[in-house]
């Protein structure tokens, strides 16, 4: 019986330890990996529209139960608005998809970019590529459908990945909803 209990109260410091070394580790890196994640999206940000001087948070939405996503007014150095973007999320085939959309004023898709996905490698993952993401440019609300074959006017689907591409455009439909919603009317 004895030998149970020491090996029982070793365990016990063994986990305890364990847990206070993650837990330092963990409160350590959170500000530094928070911090990285605020850089790139800054960086993804100006990627979308190049152009803008400024790019300011307007506020935040619900996209998807659960998740609150930011929008964004693009503007010149003379402060007239280039376009808006949207953060949106979007269940995929393994994965929570996280995305930036950006439109012009006439609420046609400028770029957008894949923020975060763990779709399945060599799948579902090449919504993250930019051949994918460029097949958004210049579409409207309406041309915002998957197909499975080439069309100019809809979203072709990732080989073999129907279920990555749908859930990233509809991450996207969802983005240029709100901002429809949100800005179509808005004198500039």
């Amino acid at each position: 019986m004895k030998e149970i209990i020491k090996i029982t109260l070793n365990l016990m410091v063994v986990f305890i330890v364990s847990g206070v070394i993650l837990s330092l580790v963990y409160a350590n890196a959170k500000p530094k990996i928070e911090r990285n994640e605020a850089i790139e999206k800054e960086k993804a940000l100006k990627s979308l529209m190049p152009e803008a001087s400024n790019i300011a948070v307007q506020g935040t939405y619900e996209p998807m139960e659960g998740k609150m996503a930011e929008y964004y007014v693009a503007k010149d150095k003379d402060g007239k608005v280039l376009g808006y973007i949207a953060s949106s999320y979007s269940k995929g085939y393994s994965s929570i998809i996280n995305l930036l959309v950006a439109v012009g004023t006439d609420m046609k898709i400028k770029a957008i970019n894949i923020l975060h996905q763990e779709e399945t490698p060599g799948l579902g993952d090449d919504i993250g590529k930019q051949y994918f993401q460029d097949r958004f440019k210049g579409k409207a609300l309406d041309q915002l459908e998957v197909v499975k074959l080439p069309d100019p006017n809809k979203i072709e689907a990732v080989s073999g990945a129907t279920i990555s591409s749908r859930a990233a455009t509809k991450g996207v439909r969802t983005g240029v909803e709100f901002l429809i919603k949100k800005y179509q009317g808005v004198s500039q």
